[in-house]
């Protein structure tokens, strides 16, 4: 569930939660144990919930920012307004997501807020993205239902800037009431580490939740700007069609990826982000 000062915080079924040391033998091998990984553990003590972390399944998958594994999906949350959906770290988490293999749903919160025009905009705009795409309101209980769907039997890493509603999301799921009663809170919380690190949430049998620290300072790593095209959905109807060979729809005539964003058939919003990316990994290979 979390891992922090050499302590692992392993969650047992029916049974709470356990603070571990890792056997030596992982670091000979140079494994680290992951928030998310399935493992065995030794008891210690019953009464004291200590044991000894003792084997490491199999990673069916394995993130490094953040650095989880075992992930089934990905969902990322920003508010239509208070605060201003910032595109630009949206795009950017989009990207890292897909390259990772990794499902993503694109919560848009405090849809209360927004007109109907501004969220058919929203609707247009990430229609291409290769993301399932829904609304949220913790005001009026819209998407609350079909959120709770989305999560469950999954363990979902959840990302999002501040403000947006991540914690009033959590309370109307149930989560944070659940993690109050039980001894998943009381055993991380009591004080031994106060740094924000990343945990997995207990939501229901089967269903964790991942909040993820960091989220404002994502950035584009080992990618060569070349492919960074693939990690767009909405070009891809269009890869056949150009002129040249490895085109990078940025400059070159003839692109009909290009023609396709002054048609308004791929947004410009997003479009506008992956100029800047593809700026981006091409300044840090000259460095």
């Amino acid at each position: 569930m979390k891992g922090v000062g050499g302590f692992y915080y392993v969650y047992v079924e029916g049974a709470g939660l356990y603070e571990c040391r890792a056997r030596g033998i992982f670091r000979n091998k140079k494994m680290k144990p992951n928030v998310g990984d399935q493992v065995d553990i030794d008891l210690i003590s019953q009464e004291d919930m200590e044991g000894n972390l003792i084997k490491i399944y199999p990673r069916k998958n394995q993130l490094i920012r953040p650095m989880v594994a075992n992930v089934d999906q990905a969902l990322v949350i920003f508010s239509v307004h208070e605060p201003e959906p910032n595109f630009h770290l949206l795009n950017r988490f989009l990207v890292m997501m897909d390259k990772q293999d990794v499902p993503v749903t694109i919560c848009f919160n405090k849809t209360d807020l927004a007109s109907e025009e501004e969220l058919d905009q929203l609707r247009r705009d990430y229609a291409g993205c290769g993301c399932r795409v829904m609304f949220l309101s913790t005001v009026t209980h819209e998407g609350i239902e079909e959120l709770r769907g989305l999560l469950d039997g999954k363990v979902t890493v959840m990302a999002g800037p501040s403000g947006v509603g991540k914690s009033s999301t959590l309370n109307q799921l149930g989560g944070e009431k659940q993690m109050e009663t039980g001894q998943v809170s009381r055993k991380i919380k009591r004080g031994r580490h106060t740094t924000r690190h990343s945990e997995l949430i207990w939501l229901w049998k089967d269903t964790f939740l991942m909040d993820t620290p960091g989220f404002s300072s994502l950035y584009l790593e080992e990618m060569d700007k070349e492919t960074l095209k693939y990690y767009f959905p909405e070009f891809e109807p269009y890869e056949n069609q150009c002129r040249f060979n490895g085109c990078s729809h940025i400059h070159e005539p003839g692109c009909p990826v290009r023609e396709a964003v002054e048609d308004g058939r791929i947004s410009r919003l997003r479009y506008d982000d992956y100029c800047l990316f593809y700026e981006e990994l091409a300044q840090m290979k000259k460095w």
